[in-house]
Protein backbone atom coordinates (compact mmCIF):
# COMPACT_ATOMS: atom_id res chain seq x y z
CA UNK A 1 0.00 0.00 0.00
CA UNK A 2 2.27 2.92 1.12
CA UNK A 3 5.75 3.89 0.11
CA UNK A 4 6.91 5.40 2.81
CA UNK A 5 5.46 7.27 5.79
CA UNK A 6 3.27 9.75 4.30
CA UNK A 7 2.64 8.23 0.68
CA UNK A 8 0.37 5.74 -1.10
CA UNK A 9 -2.74 4.73 -0.25
CA UNK A 10 -2.86 5.33 4.05
CA UNK A 11 -2.09 9.09 3.46
CA UNK A 12 -5.77 9.56 4.56
CA UNK A 13 -4.38 8.28 7.98
CA UNK A 14 -2.65 12.17 8.23
CA UNK A 15 0.18 12.83 11.02
CA UNK A 16 -2.36 15.46 12.22
CA UNK A 17 -4.58 12.47 13.38
CA UNK A 18 -1.89 11.02 14.94
CA UNK A 19 -1.14 14.00 16.93
CA UNK A 20 -4.71 14.14 18.04
CA UNK A 21 -4.95 10.47 18.66
CA UNK A 22 -1.54 11.21 21.10
CA UNK A 23 -3.32 13.99 23.15
CA UNK A 24 -6.56 11.97 23.83
CA UNK A 25 -4.57 8.92 24.54
CA UNK A 26 -6.51 6.65 22.89
CA UNK A 27 -8.86 6.77 26.11
CA UNK A 28 -12.10 7.73 24.05
CA UNK A 29 -13.85 4.44 24.03
CA UNK A 30 -17.42 3.29 22.30
CA UNK A 31 -17.48 -0.12 23.70
CA UNK A 32 -20.18 -1.22 25.63
CA UNK A 33 -20.22 -4.25 27.95
CA UNK A 34 -17.08 -5.95 27.26
CA UNK A 35 -17.23 -9.59 27.63
CA UNK A 36 -13.67 -11.13 28.97
CA UNK A 37 -13.35 -14.89 28.70
CA UNK A 38 -12.77 -17.32 31.59
CA UNK A 39 -9.17 -18.74 30.96
CA UNK A 40 -10.49 -22.43 31.81
CA UNK A 41 -7.53 -23.81 29.55
CA UNK A 42 -4.75 -21.46 30.36
CA UNK A 43 -2.72 -24.69 31.42
CA UNK A 44 -3.66 -26.55 28.15
CA UNK A 45 -1.28 -25.78 25.25
CA UNK A 46 -2.50 -25.63 21.29
CA UNK A 47 0.91 -26.46 18.91
CA UNK A 48 -0.07 -24.95 15.30
CA UNK A 49 1.45 -26.65 12.61
CA UNK A 50 -0.41 -24.89 9.44
CA UNK A 51 -2.09 -27.82 8.76
CA UNK A 52 -4.04 -29.27 11.47
CA UNK A 53 -6.04 -26.45 13.78
CA UNK A 54 -9.51 -27.95 14.78
CA UNK A 55 -12.63 -26.15 15.31
CA UNK A 56 -12.44 -27.33 18.92
CA UNK A 57 -8.81 -25.96 19.43
CA UNK A 58 -10.24 -22.38 18.17
CA UNK A 59 -12.46 -22.47 20.87
CA UNK A 60 -10.16 -24.08 23.36
CA UNK A 61 -7.88 -20.68 22.58
CA UNK A 62 -10.80 -18.28 21.74
CA UNK A 63 -13.08 -19.11 24.86
CA UNK A 64 -11.21 -20.82 27.30
CA UNK A 65 -7.53 -19.04 27.15
CA UNK A 66 -5.54 -22.08 25.83
CA UNK A 67 -1.89 -20.86 25.02
CA UNK A 68 -0.75 -21.49 21.60
CA UNK A 69 2.97 -22.21 20.51
CA UNK A 70 4.50 -23.09 16.58
CA UNK A 71 5.55 -26.37 16.02
CA UNK A 72 9.65 -26.37 14.96
CA UNK A 73 8.71 -27.17 11.73
CA UNK A 74 6.09 -24.30 11.24
CA UNK A 75 8.33 -21.86 13.16
CA UNK A 76 11.36 -22.74 10.09
CA UNK A 77 8.76 -22.53 7.20
CA UNK A 78 7.91 -19.10 8.93
CA UNK A 79 11.03 -17.74 8.82
CA UNK A 80 11.88 -19.44 5.46
CA UNK A 81 9.02 -17.33 3.71
CA UNK A 82 10.38 -14.25 5.28
CA UNK A 83 14.02 -14.63 4.08
CA UNK A 84 12.56 -15.71 0.72
CA UNK A 85 10.52 -12.40 0.44
CA UNK A 86 14.09 -10.03 1.47
CA UNK A 87 16.09 -12.06 -0.94
CA UNK A 88 13.64 -11.79 -3.54
CA UNK A 89 14.00 -7.45 -2.98
CA UNK A 90 17.82 -8.24 -3.37
CA UNK A 91 17.70 -10.22 -6.66
CA UNK A 92 15.59 -7.39 -8.37
CA UNK A 93 12.18 -9.64 -8.40
CA UNK A 94 8.56 -7.22 -8.18
CA UNK A 95 7.32 -8.18 -5.00
CA UNK A 96 3.73 -6.81 -4.57
CA UNK A 97 3.18 -4.78 -1.12
CA UNK A 98 7.00 -4.79 -0.78
CA UNK A 99 9.38 -3.58 -3.22
CA UNK A 100 5.89 -2.44 -5.29
CA UNK A 101 3.17 -0.98 -3.52
CA UNK A 102 -0.25 -2.18 -3.49
CA UNK A 103 -3.43 -1.49 -4.55
CA UNK A 104 -3.78 1.29 -6.48
CA UNK A 105 0.11 1.88 -6.12
CA UNK A 106 1.09 -2.06 -7.41
CA UNK A 107 2.94 -0.63 -10.23
CA UNK A 108 5.15 1.91 -7.55
CA UNK A 109 8.34 0.97 -6.85
CA UNK A 110 8.93 1.50 -2.90
CA UNK A 111 12.72 1.18 -3.10
CA UNK A 112 15.48 -0.97 -4.59
CA UNK A 113 18.16 -3.45 -3.82
CA UNK A 114 18.72 -5.46 -0.68
CA UNK A 115 16.35 -4.57 2.20
CA UNK A 116 19.10 -4.99 5.17
CA UNK A 117 21.17 -2.67 3.83
CA UNK A 118 21.75 0.61 5.95
CA UNK A 119 19.79 2.95 3.92
CA UNK A 120 17.11 0.73 3.22
CA UNK A 121 16.99 -0.92 6.53
CA UNK A 122 16.01 2.80 8.26
CA UNK A 123 13.60 3.72 6.08
CA UNK A 124 11.41 0.12 5.98
CA UNK A 125 11.76 0.17 9.93
CA UNK A 126 10.10 3.71 9.95
CA UNK A 127 7.39 3.03 7.40
CA UNK A 128 6.48 -0.18 9.20
CA UNK A 129 6.20 1.59 12.39
CA UNK A 130 4.10 4.50 10.74
CA UNK A 131 1.78 2.17 9.59
CA UNK A 132 1.40 -0.49 12.79
CA UNK A 133 0.78 2.96 14.60
CA UNK A 134 -2.08 4.24 12.35
CA UNK A 135 -3.65 0.76 12.82
CA UNK A 136 -5.44 2.33 15.84
CA UNK A 137 -7.39 4.93 13.98
CA UNK A 138 -8.91 2.29 11.17
CA UNK A 139 -12.05 0.74 11.48
CA UNK A 140 -15.92 1.35 11.76
CA UNK A 141 -17.19 0.99 15.12
CA UNK A 142 -18.95 -0.63 16.97
CA UNK A 143 -15.69 -2.51 19.32
CA UNK A 144 -16.24 -6.40 19.36
CA UNK A 145 -17.32 -6.46 22.75
CA UNK A 146 -16.58 -10.55 22.67
CA UNK A 147 -12.96 -11.26 23.88
CA UNK A 148 -13.33 -14.83 22.43
CA UNK A 149 -14.00 -13.56 18.56
CA UNK A 150 -10.89 -11.10 18.98
CA UNK A 151 -8.73 -14.36 20.39
CA UNK A 152 -10.65 -16.46 17.67
CA UNK A 153 -8.73 -14.19 14.86
CA UNK A 154 -5.80 -13.77 16.31
CA UNK A 155 -5.38 -17.93 16.60
CA UNK A 156 -6.80 -18.54 12.89
CA UNK A 157 -4.30 -15.83 11.53
CA UNK A 158 -1.35 -17.37 13.67
CA UNK A 159 -1.90 -20.66 12.23
CA UNK A 160 -2.55 -19.06 8.28
CA UNK A 161 0.38 -17.02 9.02
CA UNK A 162 2.89 -19.34 8.62
CA UNK A 163 2.59 -19.58 5.30
CA UNK A 164 3.46 -15.98 4.83
CA UNK A 165 6.29 -13.53 5.01
CA UNK A 166 6.21 -12.57 8.55
CA UNK A 167 9.22 -11.58 10.42
CA UNK A 168 9.86 -14.15 13.46
CA UNK A 169 9.32 -11.29 15.95
CA UNK A 170 5.65 -10.16 14.63
CA UNK A 171 5.29 -14.25 14.24
CA UNK A 172 6.13 -14.37 18.22
CA UNK A 173 3.63 -10.65 19.32
CA UNK A 174 1.08 -12.56 17.90
CA UNK A 175 1.46 -15.34 19.78
CA UNK A 176 2.49 -13.54 22.89
CA UNK A 177 -1.07 -11.22 22.46
CA UNK A 178 -2.82 -14.37 22.77
CA UNK A 179 -0.81 -16.28 25.92
CA UNK A 180 -0.38 -13.01 27.69
CA UNK A 181 -3.67 -12.25 27.20
CA UNK A 182 -3.49 -8.88 25.59
CA UNK A 183 -6.38 -8.62 23.41
CA UNK A 184 -6.36 -5.31 21.07
CA UNK A 185 -9.57 -3.08 20.38
CA UNK A 186 -10.98 -4.03 17.71
CA UNK A 187 -13.76 -2.29 15.53
CA UNK A 188 -16.40 -4.71 14.55
CA UNK A 189 -17.00 -3.11 10.93
CA UNK A 190 -15.10 -1.53 7.64
CA UNK A 191 -14.35 -4.83 6.07
CA UNK A 192 -16.30 -5.46 2.74
CA UNK A 193 -15.49 -9.30 3.45
CA UNK A 194 -12.39 -9.61 1.02
CA UNK A 195 -9.61 -9.70 3.25
CA UNK A 196 -10.24 -8.31 7.03
CA UNK A 197 -7.73 -5.29 6.56
CA UNK A 198 -9.05 -2.65 8.98
CA UNK A 199 -9.57 -5.49 11.78
CA UNK A 200 -5.48 -6.47 11.76
CA UNK A 201 -4.47 -3.28 11.68
CA UNK A 202 -6.31 -2.78 14.66
CA UNK A 203 -3.94 -5.72 15.98
CA UNK A 204 -1.18 -4.47 14.41
CA UNK A 205 -1.81 -1.20 16.41
CA UNK A 206 -1.78 -2.87 20.25
CA UNK A 207 1.55 -4.73 18.80
CA UNK A 208 3.48 -1.19 18.90
CA UNK A 209 1.36 0.23 21.62
CA UNK A 210 -0.86 2.29 19.83
CA UNK A 211 -4.68 2.48 20.56
CA UNK A 212 -6.20 0.68 23.69
CA UNK A 213 -6.11 -2.96 24.52
CA UNK A 214 -7.59 -5.21 27.14
CA UNK A 215 -4.69 -6.68 29.39
CA UNK A 216 -6.54 -10.27 31.11
CA UNK A 217 -10.11 -8.16 30.51
CA UNK A 218 -9.03 -4.65 31.97
CA UNK A 219 -9.10 -2.05 29.41
CA UNK A 220 -6.08 0.32 29.25
CA UNK A 221 -3.71 1.71 26.97
CA UNK A 222 -1.80 -0.85 24.64
CA UNK A 223 1.32 0.50 25.93
CA UNK A 224 0.74 -0.21 29.44
CA UNK A 225 -0.93 -3.68 28.51
CA UNK A 226 2.69 -4.09 26.76
CA UNK A 227 4.82 -3.28 30.15
CA UNK A 228 2.51 -5.02 32.22
CA UNK A 229 3.34 -8.43 30.69
CA UNK A 230 6.92 -7.41 30.02
CA UNK A 231 6.95 -6.66 26.31
CA UNK A 232 8.79 -4.34 24.28
CA UNK A 233 6.91 -2.82 21.19
CA UNK A 234 7.41 -4.37 18.24
CA UNK A 235 9.73 -3.11 15.75
CA UNK A 236 8.48 -4.65 12.81
CA UNK A 237 10.07 -4.82 9.56
CA UNK A 238 10.08 -5.91 6.09
CA UNK A 239 6.41 -5.99 5.06
CA UNK A 240 5.11 -7.01 8.44
CA UNK A 241 1.89 -5.03 7.63
CA UNK A 242 1.37 -7.00 4.72
CA UNK A 243 1.88 -10.30 6.45
CA UNK A 244 -0.73 -9.51 8.99
CA UNK A 245 -3.50 -8.09 7.74
CA UNK A 246 -4.02 -9.31 4.42
CA UNK A 247 -5.96 -12.33 5.70
CA UNK A 248 -9.74 -13.10 6.18
CA UNK A 249 -9.44 -14.64 9.64
CA UNK A 250 -11.67 -12.01 11.27
CA UNK A 251 -14.13 -13.81 8.77
CA UNK A 252 -12.46 -17.45 9.57
CA UNK A 253 -12.67 -16.68 13.24
CA UNK A 254 -16.34 -16.14 13.20
CA UNK A 255 -17.13 -18.72 11.26
CA UNK A 256 -15.04 -21.21 13.37
CA UNK A 257 -17.27 -20.11 16.90
CA UNK A 258 -20.72 -20.40 14.92
CA UNK A 259 -19.58 -23.94 13.52
CA UNK A 260 -18.46 -24.70 16.87
CA UNK A 261 -22.35 -23.94 18.22
CA UNK A 262 -24.09 -24.92 15.34
CA UNK A 263 -23.22 -28.66 15.90
CA UNK A 264 -24.33 -28.17 18.97
CA UNK A 265 -27.20 -26.40 17.71
CA UNK A 266 -28.09 -29.73 15.19
CA UNK A 267 -27.36 -32.44 18.46
CA UNK A 268 -29.79 -30.76 20.43
CA UNK A 269 -32.37 -31.04 17.57
CA UNK A 270 -31.81 -34.47 17.17
CA UNK A 271 -32.67 -34.85 20.78
CA UNK A 272 -35.22 -32.49 20.87
CA UNK A 273 -37.12 -34.33 17.79
CA UNK A 274 -36.82 -38.04 19.43
CA UNK A 275 -38.65 -36.60 22.62
CA UNK A 276 -41.29 -35.08 20.41
CA UNK A 277 -41.44 -38.33 18.80
CA UNK A 278 -42.47 -40.11 21.95
CA UNK A 279 -44.34 -37.08 23.50
CA UNK A 280 -46.67 -37.21 20.25
CA UNK A 281 -46.93 -41.25 20.43
CA UNK A 282 -45.92 -41.39 16.56
CA UNK A 283 -45.69 -43.65 13.94
CA UNK A 284 -41.73 -44.43 14.02
CA UNK A 285 -42.21 -46.28 10.27
CA UNK A 286 -40.53 -42.98 8.62
CA UNK A 287 -37.30 -44.08 10.16
CA UNK A 288 -36.89 -47.51 9.43
CA UNK A 289 -34.71 -49.06 7.70
CA UNK A 290 -36.41 -49.88 4.27
CA UNK A 291 -37.34 -46.53 3.96
CA UNK A 292 -34.01 -45.21 4.47
CA UNK A 293 -33.06 -47.45 1.61
CA UNK A 294 -35.63 -46.05 -0.58
CA UNK A 295 -34.37 -42.67 -0.68
CA UNK A 296 -29.90 -43.31 -0.22
CA UNK A 297 -29.09 -39.71 0.83
CA UNK A 298 -25.96 -39.70 3.19
CA UNK A 299 -26.61 -37.80 5.53
CA UNK A 300 -30.47 -37.92 5.60
CA UNK A 301 -30.62 -41.52 6.63
CA UNK A 302 -27.15 -41.25 8.84
CA UNK A 303 -29.33 -38.36 11.10
CA UNK A 304 -33.06 -40.71 10.69
CA UNK A 305 -30.28 -43.81 12.07
CA UNK A 306 -29.25 -41.27 14.59
CA UNK A 307 -32.30 -40.65 15.90
CA UNK A 308 -33.95 -44.16 16.05
CA UNK A 309 -30.72 -45.25 17.74
CA UNK A 310 -32.03 -42.65 20.51
CA UNK A 311 -35.59 -43.85 20.99
CA UNK A 312 -34.02 -47.38 21.22
CA UNK A 313 -36.00 -49.26 23.89
CA UNK A 314 -39.34 -46.63 23.36
CA UNK A 315 -42.60 -47.65 23.90
CA UNK A 316 -43.05 -46.85 20.70
CA UNK A 317 -42.28 -49.77 18.86
CA UNK A 318 -44.84 -51.69 21.23
CA UNK A 319 -47.84 -52.07 19.22
CA UNK A 320 -50.99 -49.23 20.19
CA UNK A 321 -54.36 -49.41 18.37
CA UNK A 322 -55.21 -45.61 19.34
CA UNK A 323 -51.65 -44.49 17.51
CA UNK A 324 -52.58 -42.63 14.37
CA UNK A 325 -50.68 -44.44 11.30
CA UNK A 326 -49.34 -40.96 10.48
CA UNK A 327 -47.94 -38.00 12.31
CA UNK A 328 -48.02 -34.61 10.47
CA UNK A 329 -45.63 -33.77 7.58
CA UNK A 330 -43.29 -31.87 10.03
CA UNK A 331 -42.70 -34.73 12.65
CA UNK A 332 -42.39 -37.33 9.72
CA UNK A 333 -39.95 -35.03 7.50
CA UNK A 334 -37.65 -33.95 10.39
CA UNK A 335 -34.95 -35.98 10.27
CA UNK A 336 -35.01 -35.34 6.56
CA UNK A 337 -34.65 -31.58 6.97
CA UNK A 338 -32.53 -32.50 9.33
CA UNK A 339 -29.75 -34.18 7.97
CA UNK A 340 -30.11 -31.71 5.17
CA UNK A 341 -28.98 -29.45 7.83
CA UNK A 342 -25.89 -32.01 8.97
CA UNK A 343 -24.99 -32.33 5.14
CA UNK A 344 -24.68 -28.40 4.67
CA UNK A 345 -22.99 -28.07 8.00
CA UNK A 346 -20.21 -30.78 7.23
CA UNK A 347 -18.91 -28.80 4.10
CA UNK A 348 -18.90 -25.58 5.58
CA UNK A 349 -16.37 -27.84 8.47
CA UNK A 350 -14.74 -29.09 5.94
CA UNK A 351 -14.24 -25.88 4.14
CA UNK A 352 -13.36 -23.65 6.99
CA UNK A 353 -10.86 -26.77 8.34
CA UNK A 354 -8.99 -25.95 4.78
CA UNK A 355 -9.82 -22.07 5.14
CA UNK A 356 -7.66 -21.93 8.38
CA UNK A 357 -4.92 -24.18 7.67
CA UNK A 358 -3.95 -22.33 4.50
CA UNK A 359 -2.94 -18.78 2.98
CA UNK A 360 -5.39 -16.49 2.12
CA UNK A 361 -2.61 -13.95 1.42
CA UNK A 362 -1.57 -11.95 -1.48
CA UNK A 363 1.37 -12.14 -2.50
CA UNK A 364 1.88 -15.70 -2.37
CA UNK A 365 5.28 -17.11 -1.01
CA UNK A 366 5.92 -19.93 -1.80
CA UNK A 367 9.41 -21.92 -0.61
CA UNK A 368 11.27 -24.45 -2.95
CA UNK A 369 8.76 -23.89 -5.92
CA UNK A 370 11.20 -24.43 -8.96
CA UNK A 371 10.70 -23.69 -12.97
CA UNK A 372 10.70 -27.69 -13.12
CA UNK A 373 7.72 -27.62 -10.88
CA UNK A 374 5.06 -27.04 -13.76
CA UNK A 375 5.35 -25.88 -16.90
CA UNK A 376 4.20 -22.24 -16.58
CA UNK A 377 6.69 -21.68 -14.27
CA UNK A 378 8.95 -21.90 -16.58
CA UNK A 379 7.76 -19.41 -19.15
CA UNK A 380 9.34 -15.75 -19.25
CA UNK A 381 6.37 -14.16 -17.17
CA UNK A 382 6.73 -16.34 -14.47
CA UNK A 383 9.99 -16.70 -14.36
CA UNK A 384 10.87 -12.75 -13.47
CA UNK A 385 9.21 -13.88 -10.07
CA UNK A 386 11.63 -16.56 -9.40
CA UNK A 387 13.84 -16.19 -6.68
CA UNK A 388 16.96 -18.03 -7.07
CA UNK A 389 17.98 -17.75 -3.64
CA UNK A 390 21.59 -15.89 -2.00
CA UNK A 391 22.24 -15.16 1.96
CA UNK A 392 18.87 -13.75 3.03
CA UNK A 393 17.06 -16.58 2.43
CA UNK A 394 19.86 -19.00 3.80
CA UNK A 395 20.40 -20.15 -0.17
CA UNK A 396 16.16 -21.32 -0.35
CA UNK A 397 15.06 -20.83 -3.35
CA UNK A 398 11.09 -19.83 -4.69
CA UNK A 399 8.56 -18.13 -5.84
CA UNK A 400 6.48 -14.72 -5.07
CA UNK A 401 3.40 -14.83 -6.74
CA UNK A 402 0.85 -12.22 -6.78
CA UNK A 403 -2.96 -14.15 -6.35
CA UNK A 404 -6.67 -13.54 -5.22
CA UNK A 405 -6.36 -15.88 -2.57
CA UNK A 406 -8.26 -13.58 -0.22
CA UNK A 407 -11.32 -13.91 -1.99
CA UNK A 408 -12.97 -16.36 0.62
CA UNK A 409 -14.94 -19.00 -1.09
CA UNK A 410 -16.25 -21.62 -1.34
CA UNK A 411 -16.70 -20.92 2.35
CA UNK A 412 -18.98 -17.67 2.13
CA UNK A 413 -21.11 -19.36 0.20
CA UNK A 414 -21.21 -22.61 2.33
CA UNK A 415 -22.42 -20.13 5.14
CA UNK A 416 -25.37 -18.99 3.60
CA UNK A 417 -26.59 -22.18 2.08
CA UNK A 418 -25.79 -23.82 5.78
CA UNK A 419 -28.04 -20.56 7.13
CA UNK A 420 -30.94 -21.75 4.78
CA UNK A 421 -30.82 -25.30 5.29
CA UNK A 422 -30.85 -24.77 9.28
CA UNK A 423 -33.86 -22.14 8.19
CA UNK A 424 -35.83 -24.91 6.78
CA UNK A 425 -35.26 -27.26 9.58
CA UNK A 426 -36.27 -24.69 11.85
CA UNK A 427 -39.75 -24.63 10.27
CA UNK A 428 -40.59 -28.50 10.71
CA UNK A 429 -39.26 -27.86 14.40
CA UNK A 430 -41.81 -24.85 14.73
CA UNK A 431 -44.68 -26.59 13.18
CA UNK A 432 -44.52 -29.81 14.75
CA UNK A 433 -44.83 -27.67 18.43
CA UNK A 434 -47.66 -26.33 16.98
CA UNK A 435 -49.23 -29.40 15.88
CA UNK A 436 -49.39 -30.80 19.62
CA UNK A 437 -51.93 -28.08 19.81
CA UNK A 438 -54.06 -30.42 18.19
CA UNK A 439 -56.14 -33.87 19.60
CA UNK A 440 -56.46 -35.04 15.84
CA UNK A 441 -52.62 -35.67 16.43
CA UNK A 442 -52.29 -36.09 20.09
CA UNK A 443 -55.17 -38.28 20.54
CA UNK A 444 -55.64 -36.55 24.22
CA UNK A 445 -56.02 -33.33 25.45
CA UNK A 446 -53.36 -31.38 26.47
CA UNK A 447 -54.03 -30.70 29.93
CA UNK A 448 -54.29 -33.20 32.18
CA UNK A 449 -57.17 -34.04 34.42
CA UNK A 450 -56.88 -32.09 37.47
CA UNK A 451 -60.28 -30.91 39.00
CA UNK A 452 -59.09 -26.93 39.46
CA UNK A 453 -55.66 -26.89 38.04
CA UNK A 454 -55.94 -27.91 34.43
CA UNK A 455 -55.21 -24.90 32.86
CA UNK A 456 -52.22 -23.98 35.18
CA UNK A 457 -50.24 -27.29 33.76
CA UNK A 458 -49.70 -25.19 30.59
CA UNK A 459 -46.81 -22.95 32.66
CA UNK A 460 -44.46 -25.35 31.07
CA UNK A 461 -45.53 -25.35 27.59
CA UNK A 462 -44.23 -23.65 24.68
CA UNK A 463 -45.61 -19.99 23.72
CA UNK A 464 -47.32 -20.33 20.06
CA UNK A 465 -46.62 -16.35 20.14
CA UNK A 466 -42.73 -17.18 20.84
CA UNK A 467 -42.38 -19.98 18.44
CA UNK A 468 -43.88 -17.63 15.82
CA UNK A 469 -41.92 -14.43 16.66
CA UNK A 470 -38.81 -17.20 16.72
CA UNK A 471 -39.17 -18.33 13.11
CA UNK A 472 -40.22 -14.90 11.95
CA UNK A 473 -36.88 -13.80 13.11
CA UNK A 474 -35.10 -16.78 11.50
CA UNK A 475 -36.91 -16.32 7.87
CA UNK A 476 -35.65 -12.73 7.73
CA UNK A 477 -32.14 -13.87 7.81
CA UNK A 478 -31.94 -16.65 5.38
CA UNK A 479 -32.24 -13.96 2.39
CA UNK A 480 -28.68 -14.29 0.92
CA UNK A 481 -26.59 -10.91 0.92
CA UNK A 482 -26.48 -9.52 -2.62
CA UNK A 483 -23.36 -9.95 -4.63
CA UNK A 484 -21.06 -6.57 -4.88
CA UNK A 485 -19.02 -5.26 -6.97
CA UNK A 486 -17.52 -1.68 -6.16
CA UNK A 487 -14.70 -0.83 -8.13
CA UNK A 488 -12.51 0.36 -4.68
CA UNK A 489 -8.82 1.35 -4.25
CA UNK A 490 -7.99 2.65 -7.57
CA UNK A 491 -10.53 0.20 -9.31
CA UNK A 492 -8.28 -2.54 -8.57
CA UNK A 493 -10.05 -3.87 -5.35
CA UNK A 494 -13.83 -4.87 -7.34
CA UNK A 495 -14.81 -7.87 -5.33
CA UNK A 496 -16.22 -7.76 -1.95
CA UNK A 497 -17.53 -10.95 -0.38
CA UNK A 498 -19.22 -9.33 2.93
CA UNK A 499 -18.58 -12.46 5.00
CA UNK A 500 -18.91 -10.36 7.83
CA UNK A 501 -22.76 -9.95 7.33
CA UNK A 502 -22.65 -13.69 6.31
CA UNK A 503 -21.42 -15.47 9.08
CA UNK A 504 -23.00 -13.19 11.39
CA UNK A 505 -26.21 -14.06 9.91
CA UNK A 506 -25.79 -17.83 10.37
CA UNK A 507 -24.59 -16.79 13.85
CA UNK A 508 -28.14 -15.12 14.84
CA UNK A 509 -29.53 -17.78 13.00
CA UNK A 510 -28.00 -20.46 15.42
CA UNK A 511 -28.73 -18.33 18.17
CA UNK A 512 -32.36 -18.22 17.48
CA UNK A 513 -32.52 -22.15 16.95
CA UNK A 514 -31.48 -22.79 20.51
CA UNK A 515 -34.25 -20.34 21.28
CA UNK A 516 -36.83 -22.78 19.12
CA UNK A 517 -35.31 -25.58 20.48
CA UNK A 518 -35.75 -24.85 23.98
CA UNK A 519 -39.60 -24.23 22.97
CA UNK A 520 -39.76 -27.65 21.86
CA UNK A 521 -37.90 -28.53 24.91
CA UNK A 522 -40.58 -27.25 26.85
CA UNK A 523 -43.05 -28.65 24.33
CA UNK A 524 -41.65 -32.21 24.56
CA UNK A 525 -40.99 -32.95 27.98
CA UNK A 526 -44.15 -32.01 28.73
CA UNK A 527 -45.75 -34.19 26.71
CA UNK A 528 -43.96 -36.90 27.90
CA UNK A 529 -45.27 -36.33 31.86
CA UNK A 530 -48.52 -36.60 29.69
CA UNK A 531 -47.96 -39.82 28.14
CA UNK A 532 -46.83 -41.26 31.87
CA UNK A 533 -50.06 -40.08 32.93
CA UNK A 534 -51.45 -41.51 30.55
CA UNK A 535 -49.78 -44.51 30.64
CA UNK A 536 -47.27 -45.13 33.72
CA UNK A 537 -45.38 -48.55 32.43
CA UNK A 538 -44.05 -46.43 29.06
CA UNK A 539 -40.69 -45.65 29.02
CA UNK A 540 -38.96 -43.58 26.03
CA UNK A 541 -35.20 -44.58 24.91
CA UNK A 542 -32.51 -43.93 26.86
CA UNK A 543 -31.42 -40.31 25.26
CA UNK A 544 -35.18 -38.73 25.92
CA UNK A 545 -35.50 -39.98 29.28
CA UNK A 546 -32.17 -38.76 30.14
CA UNK A 547 -32.86 -35.12 28.80
CA UNK A 548 -36.01 -35.58 30.57
CA UNK A 549 -34.92 -36.41 34.02
CA UNK A 550 -32.05 -33.85 33.52
CA UNK A 551 -34.78 -31.19 32.84
CA UNK A 552 -37.78 -31.78 35.47
CA UNK A 553 -34.78 -30.76 37.77
CA UNK A 554 -34.31 -27.55 36.48
CA UNK A 555 -38.27 -27.05 34.98
CA UNK A 556 -41.01 -29.08 37.01
CA UNK A 557 -43.61 -30.74 35.20
CA UNK A 558 -46.38 -29.37 38.45
CA UNK A 559 -48.02 -25.66 37.97
CA UNK A 560 -47.16 -25.41 41.95
CA UNK A 561 -43.59 -26.25 41.89
CA UNK A 562 -43.29 -24.56 38.46
CA UNK A 563 -44.52 -20.96 39.88
CA UNK A 564 -40.94 -21.04 42.21
CA UNK A 565 -38.94 -20.05 38.73
CA UNK A 566 -37.50 -16.67 39.03
CA UNK A 567 -37.35 -16.06 35.18
CA UNK A 568 -39.30 -16.72 32.07
CA UNK A 569 -39.26 -20.38 31.17
CA UNK A 570 -38.03 -20.39 27.87
CA UNK A 571 -35.10 -18.64 29.06
CA UNK A 572 -34.65 -20.90 31.62
CA UNK A 573 -35.13 -23.82 29.05
CA UNK A 574 -32.25 -22.36 26.96
CA UNK A 575 -30.01 -22.00 29.38
CA UNK A 576 -30.33 -25.45 29.76
CA UNK A 577 -29.52 -25.84 26.38
CA UNK A 578 -26.03 -24.00 26.63
CA UNK A 579 -25.43 -25.49 29.74
CA UNK A 580 -26.06 -29.04 29.29
CA UNK A 581 -23.70 -30.41 25.98
CA UNK A 582 -26.25 -32.90 23.89
CA UNK A 583 -23.24 -35.81 23.95
CA UNK A 584 -23.67 -35.52 27.33
CA UNK A 585 -27.54 -37.52 26.69
CA UNK A 586 -26.16 -39.04 23.53
CA UNK A 587 -22.47 -39.59 22.90
CA UNK A 588 -22.41 -40.10 19.19
CA UNK A 589 -20.24 -38.15 17.24
CA UNK A 590 -21.89 -35.86 13.88
CA UNK A 591 -19.84 -38.03 11.19
CA UNK A 592 -20.55 -39.06 8.22
CA UNK A 593 -21.46 -42.69 7.68
CA UNK A 594 -18.73 -44.75 5.51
Amino acid sequence: MAKFPGSGTYARFAAGALALAAVLGFRVSRAGDYHPITATMSDRTVVLNGRQLTIGEVVDVARHGARVDLSPGARRRSADAYGLLLEAAREGVPVYWFNRGSGADRQSQVFSGDPTSPENAKRLAARELALFRRGALVGLGPEIEDESVVRAMMVVRANTMIYEAASPALTQRLLDLLNDRITPVVESRGTVGEGDLSQFMNVAATMVGAGDAYYRGVRMPAALALKRAGLEPLAPFGADDSALESTNAYFTGLAALMTYDAREALSWADLSYAIDLNGMNSDVAPLALPVRQSRPFKWLNWDAARVLDMIRGSYLFDRDDKRIIQDPESLRASSLRQGSAWQAWAQMRDDLSIQMNSSDHNPAVRVGASPGDSWELDTPQLRQFYVKGGPLSHGEHGYVLSDANWDPYPLANDIEAFTIALANMDAAISQRILRFNSTFFTVMPPMPDVPGKADSYGLTRASDFDTASLMQEIQGLIDPVPPEGDALVGNVEDLQAQTRLKVRRADKAVADTVDLLAEDLLTGTYWLDMRKLQDSSRTFGPAPTAVWSAFRRVVPFKPDEALALTRPVATVAADFIHDHPADTFYGASAKAAR
